[in-house]
């Protein structure tokens, strides 16, 4: 099998959908040799966030000299982000033989009567394989989908658990309350460990500490008093970390902008500290490094100021609301160029008010995905809440021609869909060669 011939097989298998539970996942690991307990595991899920969250603590324990594995998804523009240690990508040589290697396992699984795996069990198999392989330290695990049912939570080894923000979403499989959604994301919280919980609403809190309380797992809240914003640009923005009792950290940069992105560091600077407290070196230099060297595709990235461009996978309510505290907070008043794109089942119309008040000319795109709304009913959804000028693009390299009439002083974004932001951030690669 060539890496070609990985990638089509992996892909082929989305015909057999999304399912949650640990059968299949606990089955296939075990014909791979349980390779998730070759190292420690930090635990990511949430609904909003975890990309960042991870991210953050996968270049801080970098930063701090442990070889660390990352697994995330989805992937924005090649598969092989999914998989990375110490930021390298899983080459294509690996993935192949690792792909042929997994497959193997499934035909048996076939003859002893389980379901075929899913793709993303495969996914995540072919992960914690690969993570065995290059004798890692630590893995950020990202959850795929909620927690307790996701394939990832096949993993034991759990050094700490993270909860990030938790909004609606998914809420066929999750829970149709916040309650039910927490209640899936805190399943990951395994027996006598800890979890590191993101500051929001005390109802998810107190839902994630019951599961905690049966699972005799200790609670590691934030507070949002202790961080604090000093100042800030288009590249990023600094803070300073109030809470000395662990780190007594100078100002701090992150190249991430929004006010949910320092709780999200917060969320880091917590988990790092139970991490220290487990015996491992991490340091105040260590945190400064990882945290200013750190990036993330897709989440408000400003690829361009002159004029401004923004891309941002905002793709649920509760992502479209950071998007547009983000632009208030950052883009001096001044109305966006927006061009949007989401999936029919993150109900776009309840989105629509946290935007249209930003924008001064929408275009719609469809994104890359069978469950994309098309842009002209995208476009239709707008002009039913707005008199903005609405025009439906049917093909992404409209885009450029299109971008090289705005003024240099326009500020124009591109949200929505990762699938669409993806597609869209390989455009204007090729259309700026310095990104």
């Amino acid at each position: 099998m060539n890496y070609e011939e990985a990638i089509e097989f992996i892909h082929s298998t989305n015909k057999f959908g999304a399912k949650l539970g640990l059968q299949n996942i606990t089955k296939l690991t075990e014909l791979l040799g349980n390779p998730q307990d070759s190292y420690k595991i930090i635990h990511v899920a949430g609904t909003n966030g975890k990309g960042s969250t991870s991210n953050m603590i996968h270049d801080v324990l970098m930063a701090s000299g442990y070889k660390t594995g990352l697994f995330i998804s989805p992937f924005l523009e090649e598969f092989s982000e999914r998989i990375q240690v110490s930021k390298k990508y899983i080459d294509n040589t690996s993935l192949a033989r690792i792909t042929e290697e997994v497959k193997e396992k499934i035909d048996v699984m076939i003859e002893e009567g389980y379901n075929h795996p899913t793709e993303f069990e495969i996914v995540t198999a072919i992960g914690l394989k690969y993570f065995k392989e290059q004798k890692i330290d630590f893995l950020v695990l990202e959850v795929g989908l909620g927690g307790r049912l996701d394939s990832t939570n096949v993993v034991k080894n759990t050094l700490v658990s993270v909860i990030t923000s938790i909004s609606y979403d998914h809420t066929e499989y999750l829970g149709d309350t916040l309650e039910k959604i927490a209640f899936e994301k805190a399943g990951i919280v395994k027996e006598n460990s800890g979890v590191v919980i993101y500051p929001q609403d005390d109802s998810i809190i107190n839902t994630i500490k019951d599961v905690a309380a049966v699972k005799h797992a200790k609670v590691y809240e934030t507070c949002k008093e202790n961080i604090k914003k000093t100042r800030g640009n288009l590249t990023g923005q600094w803070f300073e970390y109030l809470k000395t009792d662990v780190f007594n950290l100078p100002e701090v940069k992150i190249n991430f902008l929004g006010e949910h992105q320092l709780y999200n560091a917060l969320t880091a600077l917590r988990t790092l500290e139970v991490v220290k407290g487990a015996g491992y070196d991490i340091t105040e230099k260590s945190i400064a490094e990882g945290f200013k060297s750190c990036r993330f595709a897709g989440r408000f990235e400003v690829i361009s100021e002159s004029p401004v461009i923004v891309l941002d996978g905002g793709h649920n309510i509760n992502g479209i609301e950071y998007f547009s505290k983000t632009v208030k907070e950052n883009f001096n008043g001044n109305k966006i160029i927006l061009f949007f794109g989401m999936l029919k089942d993150k109900n776009p119309e309840d989105v629509l008010p946290y935007i249209l008040t930003l924008c001064k000319e929408i275009y719609t795109l469809a994104p890359n995905n069978p469950r994309a709304l098309s842009s002209d009913d995208l476009a239709g959804l707008i002009r039913k809440h707005s008199d903005l000028n609405v025009t439906p693009l049917n093909d992404y390299n409209d885009i450029i021609p299109i971008l090289k009439n705005f003024d240099k002083n326009e500020y124009v974004a591109f949200v929505g869909s990762l699938y669409m932001i993806g597609e869209v951030r390989t455009l204007l690669k090729n259309y700026h060669p310095e990104l």
